[in-house]
């Protein structure tokens, strides 16, 4: 927990060093201080590249974006233009960091191609077995996003931790003795994996909000200023996530009581 707990402060940390930085931002815009401005929009934007990485990986992966083609720095250098030319849009500090994500999402949904919905997955969640869970297991792991986009910048053990998967899948519950259970019997590298292998096969929209609540630690109101959604909308998406892992754990550990 003590790595989930640095985690945590890291984040809260990097949030606040990025509002401070938009009183700069706006001088060297003001300025016309176009180098000024990019070297330090530079430094806030280590989750963002991230977001975009992931982003990328399972377009890839999924055939929705050619192998190949783009990198994350093609994203990177727009985002740079773009905040540029629009910087007026920030009005106060604390908006510039989910301002960033909303730029670099509406730079992704121009580019990908949309993907399909897996709708047989998702309304047959419920039903899938141990041994179905484990085939696709073996095939994700196989033929998922692997090492398409620089991997390297994921492999980030704050992000890694399974305490801090369980935790947020399990969030509304006082289900310690369950997350105790999953992770004697289970252990955190197959947690990891079969969360990653569940989202992966979630549609879009679930995903991507789940994910910026969960890694990115944005509130409901932020993600759904980013992904131009309602309040309502968003609330939903991320409890279907979380409904969907958590049947997911359930189900592939039957021996595991609830």
């Amino acid at each position: 927990m003590e790595n989930t707990r640095t985690y945590y402060k890291s984040q809260k940390e990097f949030r606040v060093f990025v509002a401070s930085t938009f009183s700069d931002l706006v001088k060297h815009k003001e300025m016309g201080e176009k180098k000024a401005f990019n070297e330090l929009l530079l430094k806030t934007l280590p989750q963002v590249n991230r977001y975009i990485v992931k982003r990328l990986n399972t377009a890839i992966s999924k055939g929705n974006l050619p192998r190949g083609k783009y990198k994350p720095d093609d994203f990177v250098d727009q985002l740079f233009i773009t905040a540029y030319d629009h910087f007026d849009e920030v009005k106060n500090e604390k908006d510039l960091y989910p301002w960033l994500f909303k730029k670099a999402d509406d730079l992704l949904k121009d580019t990908i191609v949309e993907e399909e919905f897996d709708e047989v997955f998702f309304q047959n969640i419920d039903d899938f077995s141990k041994p179905a869970w484990d085939a696709m297991e073996e095939k994700f792991s196989t033929d998922g996003d692997g090492d398409l986009v620089m991997m390297e910048e994921l492999d980030d053990i704050s992000y890694r931790k399974h305490d801090y998967i369980l935790n947020r899948v399990f969030v509304e519950d006082d289900n310690n003795e369950m997350i105790a259970k999953l992770d004697r019997e289970w252990g955190e590298e197959n947690i990891r994996k079969h969360s990653e292998m569940v989202l992966y096969h979630l549609p879009l929209p679930m995903r991507r909000v789940y994910e910026l609540a969960t890694e990115h630690h944005f509130n409901v109101e932020e993600i759904a200023e980013i992904v131009n959604q309602s309040l309502q909308e968003v609330k939903q998406l991320l409890e279907d996530a979380r409904k969907a892992l958590k049947t997911s754990f359930y189900n592939r550990y039957k021996g595991i009581s609830q």
